[in-house]
């Protein structure tokens, strides 16, 4: 069973102390697969794929044919592609509403100024696909790049052995305006996309979540090409009291922990008697997840149940964790919105599961 810190003994601190990643530590492998792309292009990122993936990519099989894509097409179940295609909706809606426009204005003087703002030519989005595919990710990087008016959308993302990509993967990239999809990931991936081969196209800017060998390789490259940030493992903290539902609550703080065994989930609670049953929910759900060991390893690790004196300081330790997910579920969730300081993206009450956001 988890066990539960009391915030005032500094347990989170120390939490937070240990989730900070040492870059150091892979800077000689990353920085030498870059030169090696750099250098050697397409051959070099098939020799990588080969060696990390266990997949024969060659010049034949590297791009995703239109064929490829009718099979994926073939393999999604309807129902499931309804649903992608209302996600896609609803991230693009969303994104419309961030839209940059440009502008020019005189001022008292009669002298002109303005901002224009255009489109790059060319995105590279990097897809995990590693240990699962993740179509949010496909989504939440191709909408906003159409939204803007990006000229061309080219995703990287991992094959698995068989040489092959996920077809829930393609379906969501061919449904999300993405042109060209290579079957390459790591840092491979990511020095063909900033440099450019015979094959992949030099991008303009890369975004997209990768493992900690992908996120370096971005922070290498920056410069050479823009890009979003360097995203760390997923996280979710949970602010709750009584009102909440332990049984969402475990549901929830598992959704993260089952992506790797480096995430992270945090529930903070004034709330001891939640605190306790939330931990009696996660190992009854945990027994039952298909990727138990991941989700289990990751809540050993990196996962707590934080008692605090109160909402209001609960609060405070939220924002000093900044989490990428943060979820609020109180009885009144508006009354703390506005105390939010830090965090990437804020789930408001027991039914805006983090999961369900990312669509």
């Amino acid at each position: 069973m988890l066990k539960i810190l009391n915030a005032k003994d500094g347990g989170l601190r120390e939490l937070q102390k240990k989730r900070i990643q040492d870059y150091d530590a892979y800077l000689p492998a990353v920085s030498e697969i870059l030169r090696r792309v750099k250098e050697g292009g397409d051959g070099a990122v098939f020799a990588y794929t080969k060696k990390f993936d266990k997949a024969e990519i060659n010049a034949a099989n590297f791009l995703v044919t239109q064929e490829e894509i009718a099979r994926a097409y073939a393999a999604v179940e309807p129902e499931t592609l309804a649903c992608l295609r209302r996600a896609l909706e609803n991230i693009r809606k969303f994104h419309e509403r961030q839209r940059q426009n440009a502008w020019l204005a005189a001022d008292e003087s009669g002298s002109l100024m303005g901002q224009l703002v255009t489109p790059i030519e060319r995105a590279g989005i990097y897809v995990p696909g590693g240990t699962a595919p993740l179509l949010s990710s496909v989504l939440m990087n191709a909408v906003p790049a159409t939204v803007a008016g990006v000229k061309e959308i080219v995703m990287v993302t991992p094959p698995q052995k068989d040489g092959q990509v996920n077809p829930y993967v393609l379906a969501a990239a061919a449904e999300a305006g993405v042109a060209k999809i290579f079957k390459a990931g790591g840092a491979q991936a990511v020095a063909a996309l900033a440099y450019g081969t015979e094959s992949v196209p030099k991008a303009d800017v890369i975004t997209g979540p990768g493992n900690i060998y992908v996120t370096l390789a971005k922070k290498l490259v920056y410069g050479e090409v823009n890009i979003d940030m360097l995203a760390g493992p997923s996280e979710i903290l949970i602010i709750a009291d009584s009102s909440a539902n332990p049984v969402f609550l475990a549901a929830d703080l598992l959704s993260q922990a089952e992506h790797d065994v480096l995430a992270s989930a945090v529930l903070l609670s004034p709330d001891e008697n939640l605190l306790k049953e939330t931990a009696i929910e996660l190992e009854k759900q945990l027994a039952l997840l298909p990727r138990k060991e991941i989700a289990a390893q990751s809540l050993r690790d990196y996962g707590a149940l934080v008692l605090t004196k109160d909402l209001d300081e609960a609060m405070e330790l939220a924002n000093e964790w900044a989490p990428e997910h943060l979820e609020i579920e109180t009885a009144q969730p508006f009354d703390l919105l506005p105390k939010v300081k830090n965090a990437g993206s804020v789930f408001l009450g027991s039914y805006s599961a983090e999961p369900v956001g990312d669509y």
